[in-house]
């Protein structure tokens, strides 16, 4: 926790010492109230005592509460500035450090727990400064200074008050240890609900097809359950504490009046008045006491949870950046669209077995690489290797004559454009979504936009949407196609002008006839540039320049699409199963 208030700020320390002496001063007034009410009650018992100065001790007590009232409101004010201020500066920065890790660090957290942590649980630290840090600061200086003012005045009255005390720090003890490790329970079980609900949303075509309403409601009530038969545990637990801090508090009023009854009985006549003006004051210190301890209460009931959140979120601000930015950030070779692997191998770090194993290519300028395999070959994550989302584990991959790992990231990307295996649009307009990327805080280049789109072969539908260009996307592009999204997806990376293209599976949702003429006006297009291409179909590759065959993570073939079809076993019973042996003859 208090690693994670460090995101104060400078700006922020002198809010905090104003709210520091305002506090006191509240606590001085607040406290300075039962002496005026001691007075009031002396000068009413005194029959030579005038209406006058009963009325200018009652002033000075109003005068004290509007005080402490105005300090309360100021105080409210800025620890809610700071409150505010330290949430914006944690999720950005907890924002910003999701978008620097790798996709090995984002699914060890899972991006649902990622989602909790930067809404749920920045809001219960959040909360926990804008009422703690007053409650913190008042209810020790309130306690302390009450209790320097009874301290002396009866020592019977002490006593009471002290056994009061205890009783209550002894109820909060056993609370924490009971309620503690549930609430880091809690914070787990709203990952779940955020977890199914998510997979619910994403899934909702396939759960309505299988009539798996029913079972999704039902796995969603299990954990919706869980979670509320927790918190209902804590909230219960904690209810526990009030009727005790009042049964506390009312009982010390009842005590200090009995055994002041039984002072003021037995003292001499010209002591009563005293003593009497003594018993108001002392109760009203013991209260204030007491109420010192509700506040910590309060305090002690958000703590537990804003604790368990603070080390969340440190377990993703604390995860080591296992993908270090490099520093080339200009072409030093004068080479251009150049990609060399050299004996690249790669395995997850969890994992004992090689998804990549020593693959060795070169792919010049101009030209065009095509991968191809059965499922689970390793095809996609070998090229995302190129784009560093993974590191290599041996060997190495060279763009212009330059190893990935010594580029700066961003340079790195602006050389490739890369087009995923699952298009995925963006909330937005036609226009955001090409233009993604290539504007950089300036306006989209219109031109630019219309013919990335024109090359995708994507202008067939885009022409006839009721605004064009700036007809509605919606977000995750729900409200178009597959074909669609993967050719905007490709004209997004057109747009880009990369040096670079790599296309992962990108043409999969196309039909035949769009896959055809998308791929030739492609190649005009992207002359000048290298291109990657991973591909199920064979129709897709066969004009590739190179065609490297991979199975089980392993290079079987590297050649044309006749050379393959005569020297590799694997490439030919794959492209059999897809085309007749006439047809493959004839291509």
């Amino acid at each position: 926790m208090i690693k994670l208030l460090k995101n104060l700020q400078k700006k922020d320390i002198p809010y905090a010492i104003i709210c520091v002496i305002l506090i006191v001063a509240q606590v001085w007034l607040e406290l300075k109230m039962p002496d005026y009410m001691a007075n009031i009650t002396q000068l009413v018992q005194t029959q030579s005592s005038s209406m006058k100065e009963i009325i200018k001790q009652g002033a000075y007590m109003l005068s004290c509460a509007m005080g402490s009232l105005v300090s309360a409101c100021i105080v409210g004010y800025l620890v809610a500035k700071i409150a505010a201020s330290f949430s914006l500066r944690t999720r950005a920065k907890l924002f910003k450090k999701v978008e620097n890790i790798s996709m090995q660090e984002i699914k060890s957290f899972s991006t649902s727990s990622l989602i909790t942590r930067t809404t749920n649980d920045i809001t219960q630290i959040e909360m926990l400064i804008a009422m703690g840090l007053q409650l913190m600061i008042k209810a020790p200086i309130t306690a302390v200074w009450a209790i320097t003012k009874i301290l002396g005045k009866s020592i019977e009255w002490s006593v009471i008050t002290a056994i009061a005390v205890a009783i209550l720090l002894v109820t909060i003890s056993i609370l924490m240890m009971i309620v503690m490790p549930r609430f880091k329970i809690v914070q787990k079980l709203i990952d779940k609900v955020n977890l199914v609900t998510r997979e619910n949303l994403n899934g909702i075509r396939v759960v309505r097809a299988f009539n798996a309403e029913k079972y999704q409601e039902d796995k969603f009530e299990e954990v919706n359950n869980n979670l509320t038969k927790t918190q209902l545990f804590n909230q219960r637990a904690f209810t526990i504490m009030s009727p005790i801090m009042y049964l506390v508090l009312y009982f010390l009023t009842l005590s200090i009046y009995f055994v002041g009854a039984i002072l003021i009985d037995k003292a001499n006549l010209s002591d009563k008045i005293v003593l009497f003006g003594n018993m108001i004051v002392f109760s009203s210190y013991a209260m204030q006491v007491i109420i010192s301890f509700l506040m910590l209460a309060m305090i002690f009931m958000m703590l537990p949870r804003a604790d368990v959140s603070a080390k969340r979120i440190n377990e993703v601000l604390d995860t080591e950046i296992t993908i270090k930015n490099g520093k080339v950030t200009k072409n030093k070779n004068g080479l251009a669209g150049t990609i060399e692997f050299k004996n690249v191998s790669f395995k997850y770090p969890d994992a004992d077995e090689y998804i990549i194993k020593d693959i060795s290519f070169t792919a010049n300028k101009g030209e065009t690489i095509a991968f191809i395999g059965s499922t689970g070959s390793g095809k996609s994550t070998l090229i995302n290797l190129i784009p560093r989302f993974y590191d290599v584990t041996d060997g190495e991959i060279l763009i212009n004559g330059i190893d990935v790992r010594d580029y700066d990231e961003e340079y790195l990307h602006d050389v490739i454009g890369y087009v995923p295996q699952k298009a995925v649009m963006f909330s937005g307009t036609v226009s955001s979504n090409v233009s993604y990327g290539s504007v950089r805080g300036g306006k989209p280049n219109k031109k630019k936009i219309e013919e990335a789109i024109k090359v995708s072969q994507a202008d067939e539908f885009v022409s006839k949407l009721d605004k064009k260009y700036d007809s509605h996307i919606a977000q995750g592009g729900t409200n178009i196609s597959g074909g669609q999204k993967q050719r905007l997806s490709i004209a997004r990376t057109i747009a880009r002008n990369p040096e670079i293209y790599i296309f992962d599976d990108s043409f999969s949702a196309l039909d035949y006839k769009t896959d055809v003429t998308l791929r030739k006006e492609l190649k005009k297009y992207t002359k000048d540039a290298t291109n990657i291409i991973v591909a199920q179909r064979i129709g897709t590759i066969m004009q590739a320049d190179k065609i490297i065959v991979l199975d089980k993570g392993k290079c079987v073939g590297i050649g044309t699409h006749r050379e393959l079809l005569k020297k590799c076993k694997v490439y030919k019973e794959i492209a059999l199963s897809q085309i007749t042996k006439e047809e493959l003859e004839n291509a």
